[in-house]
C-alpha cells in the first residue's frame, strides 16, 4: 500500500490542522499551565472536537461515532501533536474507545456515545511502575460477594483525574481482566500529577474496592486481547503525536533559520546547520513512513500491525528527540527560554516518548520477538 494518505484523510488532516490551529494553539497549552487551571483541559474544547468527529473517529457509527479507522486517528493525533493541545484524545478516544468497542458489552459500549460526543473522559489505568511495563501488572482483583475487590497503584493514568470512568487492568485467578470503575466508587483515590510538558496524567489507588461482576469487560482472564489492541493503536497514535511534534519544532527552527543574522548572514546560509537541517529533514520522512505503514497495518488486520506499531514508536520517539534537541540547539541561547515555543515541544516530545513504552522498551520487544 503506497504511504500516502488518501484525498479523505489529506481533507481530515487539513480540518484538523485549522481547527487546532485556530481554537487551540500553543497559547491554549500557556493559558491553562500560566493559570494553573484545575483540570488542565478544556471540557468546552473536548465537546467541540465531538462537534467536529474527531473524538468519536474510531468509535463505530452504530455507537455515535465517525466510523473510521487508524490512518484517520493517527491524522488527528499528529495535529495534536503539532499544537501540543492538552486534550483526552488519546486516552479516551483510542485507549479507551479500542477497549470499549472490542469487548464492551451493550451498556459499557453506551459510553462510546459519550466519548464520540466530547461529553465524557475515559481514562485506561495500565502502568504501576517508572516504567511502561503491561506485562507486569501486579493490581489484583479477588472474587468478593457477586464480584471482585481490587488493591493496587496505576501511575501514568492520561487525563485520570477529570476522568468520568476508568478502565483497570487487573491480575485474577483466571488471567488479566479489564474493568469500568467509577471513580467515585469507595476505595478509589485519583491524584492529579501535572507533567513536565503541562499536559495531566494521574496516580490511581485502589484499596478494597468492591465491584459487581458487570464491571468486568468482556470475560474474566480474558482482558490480554482488547488491552493488546488498544495498546497498539495507541502507540501507533504516540508515533503521530511524536511526528506531528518534531515536525512542528523542525518548521520553527527553519523559520528561525531564515530570519536570524549573525556576522552579517542568515544562520540559515551557514552550510554546517544547512547539513544538519538536511539529515533531520530526511529522519523526519522515514519517521512519517514508518508511522504511516503501522497505521495502515492496524487498518488492515495485519498480524505484525503489534510490531509495526512499535517499531514506528521507537523510531518517531528518536527522531523527534533529535528534531527537538537541533531546535534548541539552533535557537541558540534563548532556545533555552520560555519565551519561545521549541522547548514546549522539547518537553512534550520527552513525556510522548515515555508513554507506552520509549524506543528501549520496543527495541527489546523486537529482539525478543526475532528469537534474540
Amino acid at each position: 500500500m503506497p504511504l500516502i494518505l488518501t484525498e479523505e484523510q489529506t481533507l481530515l488532516q487539513d480540518a484538523a490542522d485549522g481547527f487546532l490551529k485556530e481554537h487551540a494553539p500553543i497559547a491554549h497549552l500557556r493559558q491553562l499551565r500560566d493559570s494553573r487551571d484545575p483540570d488542565g483541559v478544556s471540557r468546552d474544547l473536548w465537546r467541540a472536537f465531538g462537534e467536529m468527529g474527531f473524538s468519536g473517529v474510531v468509535i463505530p457509527e452504530e455507537d455515535g461515532g465517525s466510523g473510521l479507522g487508524a490512518v484517520e486517528a493517527g491524522v488527528i493525533a499528529e495535529s495534536l501533536g503539532r499544537t501540543l493541545t492538552p486534550s483526552p484524545f488519546m486516552g479516551s478516544s483510542v485507549l479507551a474507545a479500542t477497549v470499549l468497542k472490542t469487548a464492551g458489552s451493550e451498556a459499557q459500549k453506551a459510553w462510546l456515545a459519550k466519548i464520540a460526543a466530547g461529553e465524557a473522559i475515559v481514562s485506561l489505568a495500565v502502568d504501576e511502575g517508572p516504567k511502561h511495563a503491561p506485562a507486569k501488572i501486579a493490581t489484583r482483583a479477588e472474587r468478593s460477594g457477586n464480584g471482585f475487590k481490587l488493591n493496587g497503584a496505576k501511575g501514568f493514568v492520561l487525563d485520570g483525574h477529570v476522568a468520568d470512568a476508568l478502565i483497570v487492568a487487573a491480575q485474577t485467578d483466571d488471567g488479566l481482566t479489564l474493568f469500568l470503575i467509577d471513580p467515585a466508587t469507595p476505595g478509589v483515590t485519583v491524584e492529579r500529577t501535572v507533567m513536565v510538558d503541562a499536559h495531566n496524567a494521574a496516580r490511581v489507588t485502589l484499596s478494597e474496592v468492591q465491584v459487581d461482576a458487570d464491571a468486568v469487560i468482556g470475560a474474566v482472564g480474558e482482558g490480554q486481547g482488547p488491552l493488546d489492541a488498544a495498546l497498539t493503536l495507541g502507540r501507533a497514535c504516540a508515533a503521530s503525536s511524536l511526528v506531528g511534534a518534531g515536525d512542528q519544532a523542525f518548521k520553527t527552527t527553519l523559520d528561525y533559520l531564515k530570519t536570524r543574522k549573525q556576522f552579517g548572514k542568515l544562520i540559515g546560509e551557514f552550510q554546517a546547520l544547512q547539513h544538519r537541517a538536511a539529515h533531520l529533514f530526511t529522519e523526519l520522512e522515514l519517521a512519517k513512513a514508518a508511522t504511516l505503514a503501522a497505521l495502515q497495518a492496524i487498518d488492515a488486520g495485519r498480524p505484525d500491525a503489534e510490531q509495526a506499531a512499535g517499531i514506528a514508536k521507537a523510531k518517531a520517539g528518536r527522531v523527534a528527540e533529535l528534531a527537538v534537541q537541533e531546535a534548541v540547539q539552533m535557537h541558540g541561547g534563548v532556545g533555552m527560554t520560555d519565551e519561545f515555543d521549541v522547548g514546549l515541544f522539547m518537553k512534550r516530545v520527552r513525556v510522548l516518548n515515555e508513554l507506552l513504552g520509549d524506543a528501549h522498551f520496543h527495541a527489546e520487544r523486537l529482539a525478543r520477538a526475532q528469537g534474540f
